[in-house]
């Protein structure tokens, strides 16, 4: 018997750990960037210069 062919995933549950590590790092950019946005947000707010300034002269 051997022994690597029976410990080694095979080539379909290869694929799949790829594409659930793809996911996930998509989900976590996702996250990140939610992330950065809520904390710009959050300086605008505390020091009163916002995302979007409406200089009309």
């Amino acid at each position: 018997m051997d022994v690597s062919s029976t410990t080694a995933p095979s080539s379909p549950q290869i694929e799949a750990m790829k594409k659930a590590a793809e996911v996930q790092e998509r989900q976590i950019s996702k996250v990140l960037e939610s992330a950065t946005e809520q904390s710009k947000q959050t300086v605008a707010q505390k020091t009163g210069l916002g995302n979007h300034l409406n200089i009309a002269g």
